[in-house]
């Protein structure tokens, strides 16, 4: 009877041992997040090349800085008037989380029309920031765009505009 015993204190000691050897435990970890400003754009000038002489024979390129300066290029067909009419680039306030930075994508181009069945292209936009730019500590920044306007020999007289704008993207890096 004392050797039952014995194995029965034995058996219930070894149970219990590996019991607690099974035992589970917990922790615990906080969650959080963090939400910033939203990133926003908005156009405050658009984009004027001015008056733009152009020959009966050659093309050319007026090209617009982003400091809103203009220069000629291309075929030698383009010339500035003295009379410069409304000369600027685009710019736009770029708003968003204080010091940070941001990338920038310009259009490869747009199409300009006077309405009727003439058309010129621009092209080769350019930023006064670059490809990326930095929020300031207010959580504002100033972005120029310009870009070169292409114009064929004999270009048609008269105003030309696009109907669907200049689009200009950023984006938090």
């Amino acid at each position: 009877m004392k050797n039952i015993f014995k194995t029965l204190v034995i058996a219930a000691s070894v149970i219990a041992i590996s019991n607690s050897s099974f035992a589970q435990a917990t922790a615990t970890a906080s969650a959080s997040a963090n939400i910033i400003t939203p990133i926003t754009i908005t156009k405050t000038v658009d984009m004027n090349f001015g008056n733009v002489a152009v020959s009966a024979t050659l093309s050319g390129t007026a090209v617009l800085a982003p400091a809103g300066t203009r220069t000629t290029g291309g075929g030698g067909g383009v010339t500035l008037p003295a009379t410069n009419g409304t000369v600027s680039a685009a710019s736009f306030t770029v708003a968003g989380e204080a010091s940070y930075t941001y990338a920038i994508t310009l259009p490869s181009s747009c199409t300009i029309t006077d309405g009727a069945s003439h058309s010129m292209t621009v092209n080769a936009f350019t930023s006064s920031l670059g490809s990326t730019g930095t929020l300031s500590s207010g959580g504002t920044q100033t972005l120029n765009v310009g870009a070169t306007l292409n114009v064929t020999a004999g270009q048609a007289s008269g105003a030309y505009t696009n109907a669907t704008g200049v689009p200009v993207t950023v984006n938090y890096n």
